[in-house]
């Protein structure tokens, strides 16, 4: 089942996904491959998922710190993988945790 939690943090996570698509191809001034971009926005969707999962709901602090925590394990992953090559990416996948656990908790 489908939680509104879980619709939620996928959507915001396949739209950062997005974002991240946008400022890598601009940072790598659009000579990266497609898998590669892919890759990476299909990374901020697993992160959605992770975070979507129905966790014990606490208060906001305690939110964004699990945020932090789901987007940085899930970024290490594809950061890693791709030879340490965009650290901007990792970084960023660390406050798109935060901000796909504030939109849950704003919106759930």
């Amino acid at each position: 089942m489908i939680t509104r939690r879980m619709k939620i943090s996928i959507i915001t996570g396949m739209l950062l996904g997005v974002v991240c698509i946008v400022g890598a191809s601009i940072r790598s001034g659009f000579e990266r491959e497609v898998y590669w971009l892919f890759a990476l926005w299909y990374n901020r969707l697993i992160m959605g998922i992770l975070i979507g999962a129905s966790w014990k709901r606490v208060s906001l602090n305690k939110s964004l710190l699990r945020g932090a925590g789901f987007g940085l394990l899930v970024s290490f992953a594809f950061y890693a993988t791709s030879g340490f090559q965009d650290p901007v990416s990792f970084m960023a996948g660390i406050v798109y945790g935060v901000i796909i656990e504030y939109m849950v908790h704003k919106y759930e």
